[in-house]
């Protein structure tokens, strides 16, 4: 590694890491107009006051009066020690070093299904389920759409490619939510071959195997009107990219020596098109993570697109701003991995071009 390659990936580093902190604090300025997050903090403090009190049984023994002096004296002192107190600048660094910390609270309505309302664990109980259905659906994508878009950037305006290019075009401008509408009716409705919905039918009493075959037969459906809805978008943008580098002058040279057709598409078209195309298949991966409302919602799959729409349902503005300080993390560090790609793809960034 050169070192202008080094001192590159260092300032790359610093500006992602200063976009992360702007980016976040924003977030929590934003949502706290009005003095909302202040507002959740206190009915949050307020109710584990009560559920504490609720089980001391010399709190009982006082009267009315007493009890809401002691109650009140508790709220207080719990809110002073969550800087409540203090001016709003100071607040917000609070929350800004909890929030790049992942300490991200309790949630106001949602639980996990441990029964947990911490915020880390509703994520991260959901995040599998996402992770298995989207980056599935989005790794088949990129891999089926990549050679379907080389053959098609090979064969320019030839019946398969403007085929492909009609499909491309249709399923890109229907949303995957509706596929998994149509899907639905037909497959699972109609003819009952697939499960309308949810995880597994039973979850408990069930031996490993069968859950694991009952997965994947939920799976199925969800999976299949992702990858069909996707497939001609990732397809289509290949091709594009493929006749843009054919005309380059390195491979019109290359023809011209008698080199191979397969050796110039390996070596002399692929390669240069890589970076847009990890590009595409690093920021889909990314979204993958993220799930997809509608179409979870639709299927009832418990991942965090899902969780997105109950948080969004039920007002619950912790589950929502975790959520989008987890993207972040995640955006952020992808595009540092990308960056250390492209120096393996592209030799311009390694001399600091």
């Amino acid at each position: 590694m050169s070192s202008a390659y080094g001192k590159y990936l260092v300032k790359r580093a610093i500006f992602l890491g200063l976009t992360l902190l702007v980016a976040t604090y924003v977030t929590i300025v934003i949502a706290n107009m009005g003095g909302y997050i202040d507002l959740i903090i206190r009915r949050q403090i307020e109710f584990q006051v009560s559920q504490q009190l609720a089980q001391d049984p010399h709190f009982h023994e006082l009267s009315k009066e007493e009890q809401e002096a002691y109650r009140q004296k508790l709220i207080e002192g719990a809110i002073k020690a969550a800087g409540l107190d203090k001016p709003f600048w100071e607040r917000s660094l609070i929350y800004l070093q909890k929030a790049l910390t992942l300490d991200l609270g309790r949630a106001m309505f949602l639980r996990s299904a441990a029964g947990s309302s911490r915020v880390r664990d509703i994520i991260l109980e959901r995040l599998p389920w996402s992770v298995l259905l989207f980056t599935t659906g989005t790794v088949i994508d990129a891999a089926l759409g990549i050679l379907i878009g080389l053959h098609m950037g090979r064969k320019a305006l030839s019946k398969f490619d403007r085929g492909m290019s009609i499909f491309a075009i249709v399923t890109t401008s229907i949303p995957s939510w509706f596929f998994g509408v149509l899907a639905l009716l037909i497959f699972a409705y109609r003819l009952g071959w697939f499960p309308t919905g949810g995880l597994v039918t039973k979850f408990y009493g069930v031996p490993w195997n069968k859950l694991v075959i009952d997965l994947l037969y939920h799976l199925a459906l969800p999976l299949a009107c992702w990858v069909f809805s996707g497939i001609g978008s990732w397809a289509y943008t290949t091709r594009n990219i493929v006749i843009y580098t054919l005309q380059e002058d390195f491979v019109v040279a290359a023809r011209a020596k008698g080199v191979p057709e397969n050796l110039i598409l390996r070596r002399y078209v692929l390669r240069p098109s890589l970076p847009p195309i990890v590009t595409m298949i690093a920021l889909a991966l990314i979204a993958s993570w993220t799930g997809a409302i509608i179409t979870e919602t639709v299927f009832q799959w418990p991942g965090l697109g899902l969780l997105y729409w109950q948080a969004i349902v039920t007002m619950d503005a912790p589950v929502i701003i975790g959520l989008t300080v987890i993207y972040a993390y995640l955006l952020v560090i992808t595009v540092f991995i990308l960056d250390i790609i492209y120096g393996f793809l592209d030799p311009r960034i390694k001399v600091g071009g």
